[in-house]
């Protein structure tokens, strides 16, 4: 698998902040998990979900780099991210899950989009707005998330509805899907719990006469942990990234580095005060670095004297609050100068801290850190071939 440079290299000398994505690291991540999957089903297949920009990596390039993964479709929230693949002539199938049933969706029906339907107003609204294209429909369940999806109580109804469609010939039900809420806890009764309620759901449909393509529960910490939640197809959100959610070790590797370049550098005396609040006064005389990014950048605020950036070869923790747009570091008497390299997370190879280690010094998971960094942050994709 490539190695993203944590040195600042072509382009990012002298760049104020950019995250480069390593392209190769993708691919070779959804073919890793793959695998996995197979292990359990030799028919089995993923959806690379590529929703949020694709989890802040850029949307396009990773959904390119999950199709050459050997991901057999797309997955993303909302009908308004699938026409963006689309619009950037991505062909492969895309669902979309994410949308309120007054939301017009003819253009995404017409393009060839799968749509997740929750409900009966949903399901109206496909049939409503479908046109001469047959619509592709994966129904999806609540079968213990409390968050999307049919609750076992409206399903009957649902269930009934969807197979008079599929009989008229007005809808394709292409798939049956359900999503896990503690895949990621080790020994949580509900996934067990959820399968079971999910088996159940499919018992239901088949006796109405739908019996989709696909089946599909797992996610990335399902597929990982959870061999039951497999079946047909597992989708891979977080794990095409690089980004483990579970303790079981599989060979990922991340693949956003975030770097900057240091903007300014000045010695101080002791008991210097530190960006907004004066949290932080510095214990000796000692050289402050300027790095150029903060909250506006998706700098979580609450790293303030907290989160370590890895500065002329070592980890320095943030000198006081975060502020909008920059943070100090104090760096002692080691030499540090403007125009330096300053690499904030990245796959750790040089001994930088990993989006795991910001999840932690922030008690927040590093999905939040990965897709939160702001649009003003250029994306550079190094490592495969670009769309």
């Amino acid at each position: 698998m490539s190695t993203t440079a944590t040195v600042p290299t072509g382009r990012h000398a002298g760049t104020r902040v950019e995250a480069v994505i390593d392209v190769a690291a993708i691919t070779a991540n959804v073919r890793v998990l793959l695998m996995l999957m197979r292990q359990h089903n030799p028919l089995g297949s993923l959806m690379a979900v590529v929703k949020a920009d694709g989890y802040g990596h850029g949307g396009v390039q990773a959904a390119q780099a999950g199709l050459n993964g050997g991901a057999a479709r797309l997955g993303v929230a909302t009908p308004e991210e699938a026409l963006a693949l689309r619009d950037a002539g991505i062909d492969a199938p895309v669902l979309a899950w994410l949308w309120p049933p007054g939301q017009p969706v003819a253009d995404a029906l017409a393009r060839g989009i799968e749509l997740g339907v929750s409900s009966l107003a949903q399901l109206d609204a496909v049939l409503d707005q479908a046109g001469p294209a047959l619509p592709g429909i994966h129904v999806k369940f609540d079968t213990g998330l409390g968050r999307g999806g049919v609750g076992p109580r409206e399903a009957a109804a649902l269930l009934d509805a969807v197979s008079a469609a599929q009989r008229a010939g007005r809808v394709r039900v292409v798939g049956l899907m359900s999503h896990l809420a503690s895949a990621d806890v080790p020994g949580d009764p509900s996934v067990g719990e959820q399968i079971a309620t999910y088996r159940r759901l499919l018992a239901a449909a088949a006796e109405r006469g739908i019996n989709p393509q696909l089946r599909h529960l797992a996610n990335t910490a399902g597929l990982i942990d959870h061999p039951d939640s497999r079946f047909d197809l597992a989708r891979v959100g977080i794990g095409g990234y690089g980004l483990n959610p579970v303790a079981t070790r599989v060979p990922l590797r991340p693949a956003m580095t975030l770097q900057a370049t240091v903007a300014l550098t000045k010695r101080v005396s002791a008991g210097q005060g530190v960006s907004y609040g004066l949290t932080y006064r510095t214990e000796a005389e000692t050289t402050l670095a300027l790095i150029p990014l903060g909250y506006a950048d998706g700098i979580p605020r609450a790293a303030g004297n907290r989160g370590e950036i890895l500065v002329a070869g070592r980890r320095r923790r943030i000198a006081g609050r975060v502020a909008m747009d920059q943070v100090v570091v104090d760096c002692g008497d080691d030499p540090v100068t403007a125009g330096d390299p300053a690499v904030v997370f990245g796959p750790g190879d040089a001994g930088e801290p990993t989006a795991r280690d910001w999840a932690e010094y922030c008690t927040t998971i590093d999905y939040e850190i990965v897709t939160r960094i702001g649009p003003r942050v250029p994306r550079r994709h190094v490592g495969g071939a670009q769309p």
